[in-house]
């Protein structure tokens, strides 16, 4: 047993990134993480991670031997979430990773609720625009939200995500407010880092006519959250996910314009690697979110 354990410890360093991060995810010290892989690798006569005090970087041996190691990791994990699923408990740790301002509008505020329905199950979730390696960051269930490219993982869509032009009332007070999509190279642009082309903004008519619009943006971030407080003071528009400004509208901090034209319409995915069998505790978080997203979603102005 202490050498299956010895491979798992290995294999969370190399997922993690450093012993310290493999440390805080193991509830173990870090002397104690280096033992177990030390202990590995002496047993098996070969060095497996290059160890300098700013990286961490695995051998050539290593990279092979934690291949076949993940993926016998992998196997273990199945079997275990098909003796839970015979059960029918959702349990252990749910290991999420979600778009910051996403999970901390719509899904943080939603965990306690979910754990109280399943008190046997411990949620694990990073923040993170950037799209992780779900297999490689050991993460069981990502929020994807936008156009999926192909690949090898499981999408089910959770609900519709709609954009909306929108700024202060005393903005466009000031500034006019735009009536083509054209009026909008006026105008102050707050763009976000993350969009494809985050200063070209694009709209269809109610004809099906296509517009594309190039901005002079005075401010980009790469957090929906942090634009929305520039807008709020002021600073200009933004183009933005209704989930993100929903309830500003609603309650008339932040007006929405040029209504009678589509701004991009994607989709929220929840995504999981492919695997024969899917675990009650990713069954039971997709089916969750899907029962509190909806379509049309709850935060739609």
């Amino acid at each position: 047993m202490d050498d299956l354990n010895d491979v798992a410890v290995f294999a969370q360093v190399v997922s993690s990134g450093s012993f310290t991060a493999a440390a805080d995810k193991l509830a173990l010290s870090k002397s104690v993480v280096s033992k177990y892989v030390t202990r590995l690798e002496d047993r098996l006569g070969a060095r497996l991670l290059n160890r300098t005090t700013r990286r961490l970087s695995l051998t050539e041996v290593g990279r092979a031997f934690y291949e076949r190691s993940r993926r016998g990791l992998l196997e273990i994990e199945e079997a275990e979430a098909e003796v839970s699923r015979l059960q029918g408990t959702p349990r252990g740790e749910l290991r999420i990773s979600s778009p910051m301002s996403f999970g901390i509008l719509h899904i943080a505020p939603r965990l306690v609720e979910f754990q109280a329905r399943y008190p046997e199950l411990a949620v694990d979730m990073a923040l993170d625009d950037r799209k992780v390696d779900l297999v490689d960051d050991g993460v069981d269930l990502a929020i994807r939200i936008g156009d999926l490219p192909d690949s090898s993982l499981v999408a089910r869509r959770l609900g519709p995500c709609r954009h909306l032009v929108c700024g202060t009332p005393e903005y466009f007070a000031r500034h006019g407010v735009p009536q083509t999509p054209a009026d909008l190279a006026r105008h102050a642009a707050l763009v976000f880092r993350y969009h494809d082309s985050p200063a070209e903004w694009r709209f269809f008519d109610r004809d099906g006519g296509y517009h594309r619009v190039s901005l002079e943006h005075r401010l980009r971030m790469n957090n929906s959250l942090a634009l929305r407080e520039a807008v709020l003071q002021g600073a200009g528009i933004m183009l933005t996910p209704t989930f993100v400004v929903g309830t500003d509208i609603r309650a008339g901090r932040l007006k929405a314009v040029l209504t009678d034209y589509a701004a991009m319409e994607v989709s929220i995915y929840a995504v999981y690697p492919q695997r024969k069998h899917l675990s009650p505790k990713i069954r039971a978080f997709v089916d969750f979110m899907t029962e509190q997203i909806r379509d049309p979603p709850h935060w739609e102005p």
